[in-house]
């Protein structure tokens, strides 16, 4: 058998073959058992050959097992060397039977045995089957022993493992439940960067489920995290900020946050203009989620936030362009931060990215912010036009290649940027009513809900404006059956309509008959179910006779953008369309909005 001198390398030597370790003290130790040599000596041969054969199954894991087995030192130290490199050049899913032996080694009470075996189980836990069969067959409690040794080593190798096992959600909880939490807390703050980066992996990799998250936070990670915010090495840097982004979701860990952790935007913010490009994406995104709060989206600003999140948004790598738009429009919900913000100077910017950033979150992102600019208070708006920003708009609105989320996003600011004094003539002029037309046949409800609030809210300023009385005309059954079709649809009492569709109907039908336009309530007389069908409406009495054309739409639960038209106290308050409808509420609405429509006709005929 060959034998050569003890080394703290592992596994194959240059030459291929395996390294065999001898005993220091070779007097003290037993001779070799014959399926001991027997063991060894099929191993060289496989290494000498390098025949292409798997050291999982068969006689080569039988050969291993046989060393791991040993009462011998320094055979279970070449099993567990020899283990440590195959995994690390073949990585895939192992049986029971593979797996045993080096979970035997791993309790070894030799550190080079230990440390050799965790690299192993390290190598194999990328492999997501791995991950779970190794924590089910108890490889947790071994693994936390390691974490605690005084050894680097061990402790690089152990935490590396487990970082790689919490990956796996069905293992988080185990992880939680096995005691590991403090000690990765405890080794995040090493003096060994190594350590420090895996442990700081590992409380990454439990932070994406809520009660993972609560269970960090009871453990005292987070001054922890806070503290490592500090370091120079952007690995670590960006682990941290990942953390705490995950973190940053929840309400109450915010609340948390802002209570203990001073110091945390400023952080944030200096890693924005300082470090790489992967960790400034994570502390906007950081920044984002904080900004999630009242609070913090005033503080973000007063600490200089702003300034940080500008060049970002010139970036030419997309992701800091999304994640500083993704801020910018959390900043932008205060009141208290328009004026900051239009100050800066970025009013253009965001415009030119509606067209320019060609990537949908961004287009978003900044459509959105913008609406709540203009939401913010009532100023003077008009420099929001001429930035350009209906050009702009009606370029992504025209566009076939334009996803129905950014069209949705820009239905949305529509309906706010209409009830605007100063922009709706804009949009009135700019021809929006032939493109938002189409949008009320889309099959997602909110889009087509804000689509016709919008031009209801167009409708409202026909009595004063002739140019909006020509414009519905024209738009009146083109294109694609006009506003009459539509109308037609939502007002039909025998088919199922969702009640605020049905609202912003009649509120339509009910400023066209107020316009005082010939033409506009000609037209609208003239047809031959819209008048008919709201008269049936306004006759319905109770919710029973309402049943027929009740939909699943009234309870759907999903959040809804802000009401475009004054419904004139007809729709929900405070602009809300709402989560959750009041039957009753709602068809007293309808029927009472039907019967001022049916009065209203009735004075024209007279």
């Amino acid at each position: 058998m060959r034998r050569v001198a003890a080394s703290k390398y592992s596994g194959s030597g240059p030459d291929g073959n395996l390294m065999v370790y001898d005993s220091p003290n070779r007097e003290d130790e037993p001779l070799l058992a014959d399926k001991e040599r027997q063991a060894v000596n099929i191993l060289v041969d496989l290494f000498e050959r390098r025949a292409p054969v798997s050291f999982y199954e068969g006689e080569p894991l039988k050969a291993l097992a046989t060393l791991a087995y040993s009462d011998i030192n320094h055979l279970q130290l070449s099993a567990a060397t020899a283990f440590s490199e195959i995994s690390e050049m073949d990585a895939r899913p192992v049986s029971r039977e593979a797996l045993e032996p080096i979970l035997y080694l791993l309790q070894s009470p030799d550190i080079k045995v230990q440390h050799s075996a965790s690299a192993a189980l390290g190598n194999l836990a990328v492999n997501v089957e791995n991950k779970l069969l190794i924590v089910r067959m108890g490889g947790l409690e071994p693994l936390i022993r390691q974490m605690l040794s005084p050894n680097i080593d061990a402790q690089i190798n152990s935490v590396g493992c487990i970082t790689n096992l919490a990956t796996a959600d069905e293992n988080k909880m185990r992880i939680a439940k096995s005691g590991a939490l403090l000690p990765l807390i405890r080794l995040a703050r090493s003096r060994e960067i190594r350590v420090q980066r895996n442990a700081a992996g590992a409380l990454l990799n439990m932070t994406h489920s809520i009660e993972h998250r609560q269970q960090l936070i009871a453990a005292g990670a987070v001054p922890v995290l806070v503290e490592l915010l500090a370091s120079d090495d952007p690995e670590l840097q960006y682990y941290v900020t990942t953390a705490l982004s995950n973190i940053a979701v929840d309400e109450g860990s915010r609340q948390l946050l802002r209570d203990t952790q001073p110091s945390l935007v400023d952080s944030l913010i200096h890693f924005v203009q300082t470090s790489t490009t992967k960790v400034q994406c994570q502390a906007i995104l950081t920044l984002r989620n904080l900004a999630s709060d009242e609070e913090y989206q005033l503080q973000i600003i007063k600490a200089g936030g702003l300034d940080s999140l500008l060049p970002q948004l010139q970036s030419a790598y997309d992701l800091l362009v999304v994640s500083a738009s993704a801020c910018l429009r959390n900043l932008s919900i205060h009141p208290d931060n328009e004026e900051p913000i239009l100050n800066s100077g970025v009013l253009p910017l965001l415009v030119n990215l509606i067209t320019q950033s060609g990537n949908d979150e961004v287009q978003c992102h900044v459509i959105s912010a913008l609406r709540n600019l203009v939401a913010n208070n009532d100023a003077d708006k008009t420099p929001f036009a001429e930035a350009g920003l209906f050009d702009h708009m009606k370029i992504i609105l025209s566009d076939p290649r334009s996803s129905e989320v950014v069209i949705g996003e820009m239905a949305a600011a529509l309906s706010v940027f209409v009830l605007d004094d100063s922009l709706w003539p804009y949009i009135l002029s700019s021809g929006f009513l032939e493109l938002l037309v189409p949008l009320t046949r889309s099959h997602i409800v909110e889009l087509q809900y804000n689509a016709c609030a919008t031009i209801s809210s167009l409708a409202g300023k026909a009595s004063e404006s002739s140019d909006a009385c020509s414009r519905l005309a024209q738009v009146w059954d083109k294109p694609e059956g006009g506003m009459q079709s539509y109308l037609a649809t939502f007002l039909a009492v025998d088919e199922g309509m969702d009640p605020l569709l049905r609202s912003v109907a009649i509120w339509t039908v009910m400023m066209l008959l107020e316009s005082e336009s010939p033409d506009l309530v000609q037209l609208v007389l003239a047809h031959p179910s819209i008048i008919k069908n709201i008269k049936k409406i306004a006759q319905m009495g109770s919710l029973s006779e309402a049943d027929a054309w009740l939909s699943t739409y009234t309870n759907d639960g999903g959040p809804r953008s802000s009401r475009a038209f004054d419904s004139d106290g007809y729709g929900p308050e405070d602009g809300d369309m709402g989560d959750e409808h009041d039957d009753d509420d709602i068809y007293q609405r309808l029927e009472s909005m039907a019967q001022d429509v049916v009065a209203l006709v009735q004075n024209l005929d007279r």
